[in-house]
């Protein structure tokens, strides 16, 4: 390995954190304006909001483990992951669904 990947390796927490906080204040900012109208279907977005939520948890543990604050287990990432990768799935077939119903 070079030392660039490294290096990246080594940041690539932070700057997933960095991009997780905008991406969150985008998602406030979706859910705060109002609809036009009452067929607007906002649960899929609060559903993938909850996923970012999640992903957020996955890098402030990752973060602290890499300081040594903590120590847990690396695998626990998989069970962030399941979470996310499942509310993804159950948003897609959500959707799918209302849109069958209503068009």
């Amino acid at each position: 390995m070079s030392e660039f990947t490294i290096a990246l390796g080594i940041i690539a927490p932070y700057y997933n954190l960095a991009f997780a906080l905008i991406a969150l204040y985008m998602f406030l900012k979706l859910l705060k304006t109002k609809a036009k109208s009452k067929k607007v279907f906002l649960l899929p977005w609060k559903l993938i909001l909850i996923a970012l939520l999640t992903f957020m948890i996955e890098e402030i543990t990752t973060v602290l483990r890499v300081l040594g604050l903590i120590s847990i287990p690396v695998h626990i990432n998989g069970f962030f992951e399941l979470v996310i990768i499942s509310l993804f799935i159950y948003t897609l077939l959500l959707q799918k669904q209302h849109l069958k119903k209503y068009y």
